[in-house]
């Protein structure tokens, strides 16, 4: 365990792509963590003039860093709100995700046969399905008509499918890996299938996976960014995608720009540093990346 994490800190170290995503995902986890702690005001709150009327569309000012929605609310307050639900849905989408699909792969390649085979068709079947469909037509079951579906849901609707392409590349790794002389000779010393599988091969592949992780982080916060600008995102539960939403819906999205951008912005560079994470790693499995 020790080796591992130090060779985690060893790829960050080599790369400064990796380094930059992964203080941007710290910035992101600071704000989910404490945000609601630090927004100068409530995420409902209305926010009012100096002559007591309500301060509905106020562009940036020194009270307002980021300006007033059309209900006259702090954007700055609810930017560090929603960063909470978005990060949420993004790492735990992740994580189910790649758990299934990790060990999917890894059970699938190393043991072939009839397993391999139904694992395969399985994958097949769920490349079949369209996401971001899939995932809305999930919500409109599950939410009975109550405008929307809960971060529960949606990380389950997103994480049934965003699986599929880890399974296929780690099973391909693994299908490699166990040809390999350090297997043949854990398997002379009798080594059981779990303590090889789990213990010699999965380390090998565990760059691939974490380079996933960071692939299926990106595409979680995209898809729930999507389904709530769509609509069908809970009122409860909003995010950064439901204030893009609340932009549009207001019909504000061609002049309110200070209601646009501090979402936007924080779902770029959320996703950006998904992505940065994911070239790091992919550095490690293809050399040739460094010299582009």
């Amino acid at each position: 365990m020790r080796s591992l994490l130090a060779n985690q800190v060893q790829i960050f170290k080599k790369s400064r792509r990796g380094q930059i995503g992964l203080l941007l995902l710290l910035v992101f986890f600071i704000m989910a963590s404490i945000g609601p702690f630090v927004a100068p005001y409530g995420p409902q709150e209305k926010c009012f003039t100096g002559d007591e009327a309500l301060a509905r569309f106020s562009p940036p000012t020194a009270g307002h860093i980021f300006g007033t929605t059309w209900e006259g609310r702090d954007v700055h307050s609810q930017v560090l709100y929603r960063a909470r639900s978005t990060f949420l849905v993004g790492i735990f989408s992740a994580i189910i995700a790649v758990f299934f699909g990790a060990n999917i792969g890894l059970l699938s390649g190393y043991f072939g046969g009839v397993l391999d085979d139904f694992f395969m068709r399985v994958t097949d079947i769920a490349y079949g399905m369209p996401f971001l469909p899939f995932v809305l037509v999930l919500i409109a079951l599950t939410s009975g008509g109550g405008g929307g579906g809960n971060i529960f849901t949606l990380v389950i609707g997103i994480a049934a499918l965003l699986w599929r392409t880890t399974a296929r590349t780690v099973r391909a790794e693994v299908m490699s890996i166990k040809q390999r002389e350090f297997v043949t000779w854990a398997r002379s010393k009798g080594g059981s299938h779990l303590r090889i599988l789990y213990k010699h091969i999965a380390p090998n592949v565990l760059p691939i996976i974490t380079l996933y992780t960071a692939l299926s982080m990106v595409w979680a916060v995209l898809t729930e960014a999507s389904v709530t600008f769509l609509g069908f995102g809970n009122p409860a539960t909003p995010s950064w995608g439901f204030m893009l939403y609340r932009v549009f819906i207001s019909g504000a999205i061609s002049f309110a720009w200070w209601w646009i951008f501090p979402p936007a912005i924080c779902i770029v560079l959320f996703v950006l540093s998904g992505f940065l994470i994911g070239q790091a790693y992919e550095e490690v499995g293809n050399p040739k990346m460094k010299q582009m």
